[in-house]
């Protein structure tokens, strides 16, 4: 079930709701450049033993507005807390994947996790910035030749083999976007950081890193685990920075087990 938030005026955010019904409900937040059917593979095996997924796609993605303005962690955390709000969230599981997990970290800091039982980075674009003439090319690449630097990063992002209709789906993805929102979340990438929100979060956390990771180094991962107090941290051996797609099966049983324990 498909349907939009208010997230401010003139401001709609796009949310998917499978399985509204489910006993427990986790919240998806995709990361760059791409929207919420990465979790293809999440929606595929969790809302049959039992979740409610939720997926939204950030304002400028997917099938949100696209607004000129508002690219930036406080922001975009508001936005997602417009969702949790509008959908009456409560204990639900967080999990944000590489930008995506950066502004989960936001928001719990900012709203102090308000509605959140638990919290799940994947390859989380934390706890430092990008650096800045990484972030820079993205940016020139993404104004200019879009559809290329989309190719470029899908090259990037997998270890193991994928397909060419796999990688052309994916590159599509962030096609969906508008070109100034994409360049404007790299923007933020640069010039923001979420390391100072680290402690800030006091649910039980697990972080999850491919140790192939050629976009958020895998030391990332580490040093946030590092700075989250009583965090689990599982490398994903066999992952770049699409453990979702790469390792989905592992991932999938893992989250399973994880949103399990008390």
């Amino acid at each position: 079930m498909g349907f939009f938030v208010k997230a401010e005026k003139n401001v709609n955010i796009y949310v998917e709701d499978i399985n509204p019904e489910g006993e427990k409900t986790i919240l998806f937040i995709h990361g760059w450049p791409l929207n919420h059917n990465q979790y293809e593979y999440q929606y595929n095996v969790l809302p049959g033993v039992g979740f409610r997924c939720v997926g939204l796609d950030w304002r400028g993605f997917g099938e949100s507005d696209r607004p000129y303005n508002g690219y930036h962690f406080d922001r975009l955390a508001d936005d997602v807390r417009a969702v949790v709000d509008a959908l009456q969230l409560k204990d639900v599981v967080l999990v944000g994947h590489s930008t995506g997990g950066a502004i989960a970290i936001r928001y719990m800091a900012r709203h102090q996790g308000h509605g959140v039982c638990k919290l799940v980075l994947i390859d989380a674009a934390s706890p430092d910035s990008v650096p800045k003439e990484v972030a820079n090319k993205f940016i020139t690449d993404s104004l200019n030749d879009r559809p290329n630097m989309l190719r470029e990063v899908t090259d990037m992002f997998f270890f193991q083999y994928q397909t060419s209709p796999m990688t052309e789906w994916f590159s599509q993805l962030g096609l969906v976007a508008a070109g100034y929102s994409t360049a404007a979340i790299m923007a933020m990438l640069r010039d923001e950081n979420v390391g100072s929100d680290l402690s800030a979060i006091h649910v039980p956390t697990l972080i999850i890193h491919g140790t192939h990771d050629k976009i958020v180094p895998f030391s990332q991962g580490e040093k946030t685990h590092s700075m989250i107090p009583n965090s689990q941290f599982v490398p994903f051996e066999f992952s770049g920075h699409g453990a979702f797609v790469e390792e989905h099966d592992r991932l999938n049983q893992l989250l399973i087990k994880f949103i399990g324990e008390q």
